[in-house]
């Protein structure tokens, strides 16, 4: 019984840490837009600037996202096709795990002996989920030409951990782009 415990908790924890990991992507585009034309990019300050984060994971953001398009022979410029800004939202889940597990034996109904086991001890886990939203927007029209968001668990007390997080999110979110690039 003891093993039988034991492989519930680990299938539980292997399960809980895998959807941890994951970082869920969408991106929604312009289908008018010739995106192989847009191969300059700038950041969009007053965009940026009205993200709620710490100043830290901003540049963090930032860093990524250049080093993405850098990686996809775009170039930055200070007359850009395309200015590049970002959003944050971030909330708390909280998840109820009711581990209702247990086998019972013999008996008469309620009448009478009988025997059995079991183990009723829900869980709770609270947890920060954030969503990042790249935008890209056409630098001459001032047009939204491109969007794509990313959510999944943040790391918060560790900075190695926070910035590969990060990285994570970024180059999840842009393989999204441009658009039919990857399937």
């Amino acid at each position: 019984m003891k093993k039988a415990t034991k492989l519930m908790t680990l299938l539980l924890l292997a399960i809980m840490a895998s959807s941890c990991s994951s970082v869920r992507v969408a991106a929604d585009y312009d289908k008018n837009v010739k995106f192989s034309e847009l191969k300059t990019f700038a950041f969009y300050k007053p965009g940026i600037d009205k993200a709620e984060i710490s100043d830290l994971d901003k540049r963090r953001i930032l860093r990524a996202i250049e080093s993405e398009l850098l990686a996809k022979g775009m170039t930055k410029s200070e007359t850009p096709d395309m200015l590049v800004s970002i959003f944050t939202k971030s909330q708390q889940r909280v998840d109820v795990y009711n581990n209702a597990w247990g086998w019972g034996g013999w008996g008469w109904g309620g009448f009478g002996p009988g025997w059995g086991w079991g183990w009723n001890q829900p869980s709770v886990s609270t947890n920060t989920e954030g969503t990042l939203y790249i935008d890209f927007i056409d630098a001459n029209k001032k047009e939204l030409v491109w969007q794509g968001m990313g959510t999944g668990y943040l790391a918060t007390k560790d900075i190695e951990k926070k910035e590969a997080r990060i990285r994570e999110f970024v180059t999840k979110v842009l393989e999204k782009y441009p658009p039919g690039s990857r399937k």
